[in-house]
């Protein structure tokens, strides 16, 4: 019997793949941290002989070439990708035998000019090696070709590219459509959360769910690329550091602990221009952290957010409540490529913040925001993308993107400054950056909802 086991990086919004018939296993998009792999074949007792890429990457930095390297497998990349190591080149039609598996390389243009999907089928029927596999198809890894309910975006390689991409995305998802049976499962490795979505995705489906709902194979190609690409909203600025290092071949991460720093080294690190950041919960920063450090609160919104902000390049120094807080952001961020972190510091603040006074701002909700509105002025920053902020916002709101706001900081009022996005996560962000320029802010942490039922008049743009 042969099994799929997603592999989830909640964190990107992504899943690699190990496929298995209990004896060998291909591995197929791995993070770069691919012990999670290791782990996983071990724990099966299979043996990984084959790992397999659907593209250049451009939203992670890949573990691929390191996996394959440290277990001895092959590893499959498209022969057109201009790499700069060794693997086994894969084109349109190529068939790849592990075990009683099969996978058929299926060109899927649109993501990337490149960008190959893999049909997963038995291969113990008697009809031979035949084009689509031997014998059931089991699977499809789509990579970021057809996503569940959505396709992946086509404007990663440039303005000049996207049209061209849109129309050959159109034509992909058409392919396996009209090539895969209706029952066979749609595993993707973007959009379950990933930037590479050029919309929202639903939950898991099949090929046949697929003809029914997704906008590429039930609008004529014109509707489908005029939808898509008015879609398109502003991804992460590090995309542009990973085609390269993909290209490059990276190899393994470096997962130790970094040396712990002290109060005096971490205060020096932020006086030079370092990033300094916290990882502890908003509200636990907002009452009490070192002055000019900033939150990015560990979790899922950590690496993108952080990675989407940081000037390449930057020193960076990690406080977390423990050292498994620190050790969970390390493993996240290399994902993108941040490989070095220069120091770390964790326990309570008392310890690593000790003879240092403490910089502390308030937080509220949108109740308190409508009730602190008739008292005065205060100056309203929306920092939500561009497209949340087109479905609704409040009125009086001046609104500068997240990932806009450490250039345009200038164009705020010399005043209060009460900052929200959806949840409360990104207004951390922006709150403790606005802090450490000196701003007087508050941190609306709440849901936007909440916005209309204190009475905030929400407009659509």
């Amino acid at each position: 019997m042969i099994e799929v086991i997603p592999i989830e990086t909640p964190s990107l919004g992504d899943r690699g793949y190990l496929a298995t018939d209990g004896a060998v296993a291909v591995v197929v998009d791995a993070q770069r941290d691919f012990d999670r792999v290791v782990q996983l074949a071990a724990d099966r007792g299979v043996s990984i002989t084959h790992v397999l890429e659907t593209h250049i990457h451009n939203d992670y930095v890949t573990g691929g070439l390191a996996l394959a390297r440290e277990v001895g497998a092959e590893y499959l990349v498209n022969g057109a990708d201009p790499v700069s190591f060794e693997r086994t080149p894969v084109a349109d039609g190529a068939l790849i035998r592990a075990g009683d598996m099969r996978l058929r390389a299926i060109a899927t243009p649109g993501h990337t000019f490149t960008h190959l999907s893999y049909a997963l089928s038995t291969g113990i029927a008697g009809s031979g090696d035949a084009v689509g596999g031997t014998g059931q198809v089991l699977a499809v890894f789509t990579g970021g070709s057809l996503l569940n309910g959505s396709t992946g975006r086509t404007d990663l390689l440039g303005e000049d590219h996207k049209l061209a991409l849109s129309r050959a995305q159109f034509a992909s998802a058409r392919r396996l459509a009209t090539e895969l049976p209706d029952d066979v499962p749609v595993c993707p490795t973007h959009g379950f959360g990933s930037f590479c979505s050029a919309t929202p995705t639903s939950g898991p489906s099949t090929i046949g769910e697929e003809k029914r709902t997704n906008p590429a194979l039930t609008s004529a190609e014109a509707d489908y690329v005029r939808g898509l690409l008015a879609g398109l909203d502003a991804y992460p600025a590090y995309y542009a550091h990973m085609g390269p290092a993909n290209l490059s071949g990276p190899g393994n991460p470096d997962l130790s602990p970094p040396r712990q720093a002290d109060p005096a080294e971490l205060e020096r690190r932020v006086k030079s221009g370092e990033w300094v950041v916290d990882l502890r919960s908003r509200s636990v920063f907002a009452a009490g952290h070192l002055p000019g450090t900033l939150n990015f609160e560990l979790g899922d919104g950590l690496v993108t957010y952080l990675g989407w902000l940081i000037p390449w390049g930057t020193p960076l120094t990690l406080i977390g409540d423990t050292a498994e807080a620190v050790a969970a952001a390390q493993r996240d961020l290399c994902r993108i490529g941040i490989d070095e972190i220069a120091a770390a510091a964790f326990g309570p603040a008392g310890q690593w913040a000790a003879g240092i006074q403490l910089a502390t701002y308030p937080t509220a909700d949108f109740a308190e925001l409508a009730a602190r509105t008739e008292q005065g002025s205060l100056v309203l920053l929306d920092v939500r993308r561009d497209s949340e902020w087109e479905d609704g916002h409040i009125g009086s709101a001046i609104h500068i993107p997240l990932h806009e706001l450490p250039g345009r900081m200038n164009e705020l009022p010399a005043a209060e400054i009460w900052v929200h996005c959806q949840s409360g996560y990104r207004a951390a962000i922006a709150a403790s950056m606005l802090a450490a320029s000196g701003r007087p802010v508050v941190g609306v942490y709440d849901d936007f909802a909440a916005a209309g039922q204190a009475g905030l008049q929400a407009r659509v743009a």
